[in-house]
């Protein structure tokens, strides 16, 4: 008979979620001390750890405020993508006419890079938020349709005829069997949209804005602050992750059922 193996308090610790993630954080920190000590790097290149605490600490109201118009632009330009996204790739999985004409320019648009076009949105659109959110919406759109024709493509097509077969309706047979088979993929989409979008509202600030995280680390840059720079990033990666960590939670309250939300027991025999 299979019993659930326990676990002790340590072994607990070190198996939970985020403990992993931090000890190798810390590595990463401690290395990355070392290394500027043993090949005494100077700080005009690379600013210590120490360094950049300091100015996390010293700063942090500053770079909280500056934070908020690029999670604003990246909450906008990843529900814009979340909600052009889904609808295109539902037509693309559905017509094979619709995806002989989309789907090809969509993969064309993705070989131009953002950074080269950014600068028409500001000729276009101004210096305010709306360029930041087009970027972000560019990045974080093409994630979504991919992972979502992906995953509408993958549902067994005898279960969509058993379904038909018992006077479904085709909107009821899409929300009972074509979703439901298509939300895996299509939240793997949306964690990869999420932080891309991240990196797209900051190019939009890169081309041209007077706040926001991107402005922060281009004029870090032009007075060589790196020091600055590197907190920009810090709190950057720390958007990317809170916003990942909420797309997921999304995802376990939407789709418990899925084998992926389904907590690991160790068997012994």
């Amino acid at each position: 008979m299979a019993e659930v193996k326990p676990q002790g308090a340590v072994s607990k610790m070190l198996n939970a979620a985020w403990i992993r993630p931090f000890l190798f954080l810390v590595f990463i920190v401690v290395a990355w001390d070392l290394a500027i000590r043993v090949f005494r790097i100077p700080a005009y290149q690379i600013p210590a750890p120490a360094d950049v605490v300091t100015v996390l600490r010293t700063e942090w109201p500053e770079l909280l405020r500056q934070s908020w118009p690029t999670t604003y632009a990246t909450v906008c330009g990843f529900l814009l993508s979340a909600l052009f996204g889904i609808p295109v790739a539902m037509l693309i999985a559905g017509s094979k006419t619709v995806e002989s004409y989309v789907y090809p320019l969509l993969v064309f648009s993705q070989s131009v890079p953002k950074i080269a076009i950014a600068p028409l949105f500001v000729v276009w659109f101004g210096f305010g938020i709306i360029p930041k959110v087009i970027s972000a919406f560019l990045l974080g759109f093409f994630p979504v349709v991919v992972s979502a024709v992906q995953g509408f493509k993958s549902v067994d097509p005898d279960m969509v005829d058993l379904a038909r077969a018992m006077q479904g309706s085709r909107f009821r047979v899409f929300l009972a069997v074509n979703l439901p088979h298509a939300l895996p993929a299509i939240f793997s989409g949306l964690k990869v949209s999420v932080t891309l979008a991240v990196v797209g509202a900051v190019v939009g600030e890169f081309v041209g804005s007077n706040s926001g995280i991107g402005y922060v680390m281009q004029r870090s840059i032009g007075t060589f602050d790196l020091p600055t720079m590197f907190a920009a990033l810090v709190i950057l990666a720390l958007l990317g992750v809170i916003l990942f960590w909420i797309v997921d939670r999304i995802e376990k309250l939407v789709i418990p059922w899925h084998v992926s939300q389904r907590e690991d027991v160790i068997f012994a025999s």
